[in-house]
């Protein structure tokens, strides 16, 4: 089987572009496609009467699209990779990489046990300075651990940026952790006052 990383593919990274949507219209589209109401639990084991189903807002082209190039906003000029969480991270991080230029990085729940039998797909090298995307930000628990496995293999992540945070503690925790935290929008932009 040929060695495809030994040939990097170099592709420039795409300047600056104003924003198809305005926020507003952006929050508004996240708000119709992925708010739904009634009574949930979510990862953390909290119960809410909101829920931001991030498969209803990532799989519309436009929406992805837009993400896509905000996050790229967020690379800084040593970022040399995207990572993002199975499963809601990887559509983000293929958007992300897409409108940067950067390769991306999956980086998995658990080992899987066959094949390579690693914690990622995709490459990563002792040195990577990472922009690590996350969809929903509730309590940051499931991309400090995704950070945390960046870190073990040698990354450094420069920053996590969710489109979403729900001000429920995930900005604390992930920031007491020693991380940089920056999210799209709140649950406050979204017009969300529970």
């Amino acid at each position: 089987m040929p060695d495809y990383n030994r040939f990097p593919l170099e592709i420039p990274r795409v300047p600056d572009m104003m924003p198809a949507m305005k926020d507003q219209e952006l929050f508004e589209a996240i708000s119709s496609a992925a708010l739904l109401r009634g009574e949930f639990t979510l990862r953390s084991g909290r119960k809410s009467r909101y829920y931001l189903d991030k498969y209803l807002f990532e799989s519309q082209p436009a929406i992805l699209r837009e993400l896509g190039e905000r996050f790229a906003r967020h690379v800084g000029p040593a970022t040399t990779r995207i990572a993002g969480a199975e499963l809601g991270g990887v559509a983000l991080a293929a958007a992300a990489s897409i409108a940067s230029g950067l390769p991306f990085v999956i980086v998995r729940n658990a080992k899987k046990g066959y094949g390579t039998q690693k914690m990622h797909e995709g490459k990563v090298e002792k040195g990577d300075r990472i922009l690590l995307v996350e969809d929903i930000a509730t309590t940051g628990g499931q991309v400090l651990e995704a950070a945390r496995t960046l870190a073990e293999l040698g990354a450094t992540v420069e920053r996590i940026v969710a489109v979403i945070d729900r001000q429920e503690g995930a900005r604390e925790n992930i920031e007491g952790a020693g991380f940089v935290f920056e999210a799209l929008m709140t649950k406050t932009d979204l017009g969300i006052d529970e």
